[in-house]
């Protein structure tokens, strides 16, 4: 397998399906690791961070739940392979910046994939299409109890799993869920449900995570604390606030659909109608106008459309994926032109 299969396949999470697909595009657990004795990625010399990406490597191709997958030194990658992973969410952007002694294996249909010598010596990540946590944190453990029959982690009775960054200490797990909020948004009420869950102990970030902006009406929002509290409760915590932001949205789309359907109708349709018929298209005007056709979709006011295929868009139409489906390097300008072609042909073969 390489990583222009990857090109060939839908990632789990961009499918549309699972429960309350309809605002929540995706799921993810990710687990924290680091080996017993060894220094952590910041300190280790650089044959410290050798002789552990090798054998991580070795740990990890033993392992069935990952085995038969894909695995990628980042230092053998070019700029547009490194970016790529990025935009499927396979890997987090400082694993691209400094790529010597880093790798990721990445299982079948993406639903897996783990970074080696990331800020920790791993990072393990599940993601699932829907709101399904539950599920991601299944396979998640299943492959932490696998892992740690080949290979002892860093643990204190006291403090729990050992990490690089301190917030990470304790289960060394983060889970968080990718929503889309696009009538929170229009009806205003989103700084004010941000600011709740933040009092909460959660976090919110943009559709690349830690560091980048909500585009597209998505939020990813997170546990922001690990210590102290058991997995399972991390989990459930999560999940409640969740169910109470989808509530949120829920209620939002049904005001909207009441008191200014037509004003919201024109939104959708204008959107739909610019993404059949614009010739130049940028990356930001691109997000916006496929979060207001994905509503639409999802309102049941565009029937030709599935969820599916508006999810690819917003992956398909990224930098790296243009230049990979092209397969040559495109300028800024070129990029705009073949987004907006790649949008027309795909919306047109529906």
């Amino acid at each position: 397998m390489k990583i222009d299969d990857l090109l060939k396949q839908t990632c789990e999470w961009l499918k549309g399906s699972g429960p309350n697909s309809d605002i929540v595009m995706s799921s993810r657990v990710r687990l924290a690791r680091n080996l017993e004795r060894v220094a952590f990625s910041h300190w280790a010399t650089k044959k410290q961070e050798h002789d552990t990406l090798v054998n991580l490597e070795q740990i990890l191709s033993e392992t069935d739940m990952i085995s038969t997958g894909l695995k990628v030194r980042m230092n053998e990658i070019d700029d547009v392979d490194k970016q790529f992973l990025l935009e499927r969410h396979l890997v987090s952007r400082e694993h691209i910046v400094q790529p010597d002694y880093k790798s990721v294996l990445i299982g079948d249909k993406e639903v897996i994939s783990v970074m080696v010598n990331e800020e920790d010596h791993l990072r393990i990540q599940v993601m699932q299409s829907g709101f399904n946590l539950q599920e991601c944190w299944r396979i998640a453990s299943r492959l932490d109890d696998s892992l740690q029959k080949r290979g002892k982690f860093a643990f204190s009775a006291e403090l729990g799993y050992l990490t690089a960054c301190p917030t990470n200490t304790g289960t060394g797990l983060r889970a968080s869920v990718m929503l889309h909020l696009p009538a929170l948004v229009m009806t205003k009420q989103i700084g004010r449900v941000l600011h709740a869950i933040s009092k909460l102990g959660m976090t919110a970030r943009g559709f690349y995570g830690e560091g980048t902006e909500a585009e597209g009406n998505f939020f990813q929002i997170s546990n922001q604390i690990t210590l102290g509290s058991a997995e399972e409760d991390i989990i459930d915590n999560l999940e409640r606030i969740i169910r109470q932001v989808i509530g949120h949205e829920e209620n939002a789309r049904k005001t909207l659909m009441k008191q200014n359907r037509e004003i919201l109708q024109d939104k959708i349709w204008r959107s739909n109608g610019t993404l059949r018929s614009a010739h130049i298209m940028n990356s930001k005007e691109t997000m916006a106008l496929l979060s207001m056709v994905r509503l639409g979709v999802d309102i049941g006011l565009i029937n030709d459309i599935d969820r599916r295929a508006v999810n690819e868009l917003f992956i398909l139409t990224q930098p790296a994926h243009l230049q990979k489906i092209e397969g040559r390097l495109l300028s800024s300008a070129q990029r705009d032109v073949k987004r907006a072609n790649l949008i027309r042909r795909r919306l047109e073969g529906l």
